[in-house]
């Protein structure tokens, strides 16, 4: 059977898991002829890469048009998802200290402040859009105060965001509006960067500016202005974008189960696991880029030096190998290796804070909404490089 897999196409934007199962049992190491790239679907060889960095470097970018350009420098984008061991490892030290367990848990109160900052003027209505006017403004909030963000760029910053991932179908190059939209972005951040040395405060970015990285040499220097500015817009933009699709992805998931939703009002505690399934169930993030660095051969197919390389974590999430009855949306689903924030050194530095937001806004939409409908007709999902979920989410709430 031939089996093809366009990253770029209407199939891969609405629905790709009927084109996943074919990958991972027909192909699962997929090369594609028309794009000349090669894409893992089956989890454990999404896992294997994943872990390999000295095959599959990350320092060549993450989306197609990076991974195939000649002139893509990352020691240009100091970001750290762009970096590999032993920078990788200093720099990831710096970031953390502000992702621990207690760090995170103490912003508790300030994200369900701001969860009912938007759902409380949503009460006495009986018809609105749970992504548009809530799921897509709120956790852009969250990060940003945590970097200490003033409060009106904001949302700007979201829609930056949502502006530089976004793709045409069948284009695999980025835009000219993506294009201004990170310039934007990255001159913003080196702006604010600048202004918060001579404005310190309470927040992440004046904790990088104070923090020294070691060099190579052993000895202890500072972050650059650029550094912190590339460390705070990954951030931003990773902070903004995996919940909204997450929460647009678990209301439709739950009206399509209502027997998982009735679970979750009987028992509160079982929100954690209704965030990891869905997170297993429609990843947020449905594949990471590398570039292969040598040859590697996997199931019989040769993976060429220097080619894109796409981990396929929404395909690996459904693997039968892996996850009994794949398809089917269970919140009492047994703990498994979680690879839907990434996995292996590039595990997502805001995992947790992920988590939490999420667990709290369901906690709070099943308080306020214990019986919602989703409009079908009127779903709306997005278009972008490997982000999916869901722009419009329109429900009824009684």
């Amino acid at each position: 059977m031939t089996v093809d897999f366009d990253p770029f196409s209407r199939d891969f934007f609405d629905d790709p898991y009927d084109t996943y199962e074919l990958l991972r049992e027909e192909a699962p190491c997929f090369h594609s002829e028309k794009w000349d790239f090669y894409a893992f679907s089956r989890f454990d060889d999404v896992v294997a890469v994943h872990r390999n960095t000295k095959s599959f470097t990350s320092t060549h970018g993450l989306t197609y048009d990076q991974l195939i350009s000649p002139e893509f420098a990352a020691t240009m984008n100091r970001s750290i998802i762009m970096m590999d061991p032993p920078e990788h490892t200093r720099y990831r030290k710096l970031v953390s200290r502000s992702f621990t367990p207690r760090a995170i848990g103490a912003h508790k109160p300030m994200v369900s402040d701001l969860i009912a900052e938007y759902l409380d003027p949503l009460m006495d209505r009986s018809e609105f859009d749970i992504v548009g006017e809530f799921a897509g403004p709120f956790p852009v909030e969250v990060i940003c105060a945590i970097l200490g963000v003033p409060k009106p760029d904001r949302q700007m910053i979201r829609h930056q965001t949502d502006a530089m991932l976004t793709r045409e179908e069948g284009q695999p190059l980025g835009s000219a509006a993506q294009a201004e939209a990170a310039i934007d972005q990255a001159v913003y951040f080196v702006d604010f960067v600048a202004d918060k040395r001579l404005h310190p405060g309470d927040d992440m970015t004046t904790a990088l500016i104070e923090s020294q990285v070691e060099t190579d040499d052993g000895e202890f220097v500072s972050l650059s202005d650029h550094e912190i500015a590339g460390f705070c817009s990954l951030l931003a933009a990773a902070g903004s974008e995996t919940v909204t699709k997450l929460l647009g992805s678990a209301v439709v998931a739950f009206d399509d189960h209502p027997g998982e939703w009735a679970k979750l009002l009987e028992d509160g505690s079982k929100v954690y696991g209704a965030v990891e399934e869905t997170l297993r169930y429609r990843a947020p993030s449905q594949y990471q880029g590398r570039l292969s660095v040598d040859e590697t051969q996997w199931h019989g197919v040769t993976v060429r030096a220097g080619k894109p390389v796409f981990l396929l974590t929404g395909a690996a999430n459904h693997d039968p190998r892996e996850y009994k009855d794949p398809s089917r949306f269970d919140i009492d689903r047994p703990p498994r290796l979680a690879i839907g924030f990434g996995h292996g050194i590039h595990n997502c530095l805001g995992a947790a804070l992920a988590r939490l937001e999420s667990a709290v806004a369901l906690e709070e939409i099943a308080r306020r909404w214990p019986s919602f409908s989703v409009d079908k007709d009127g779903l709306e999902r997005v278009q972008m490089s490997n982000v999916a979920g869901y722009s419009k989410v329109p429900i009824s709430v009684s």
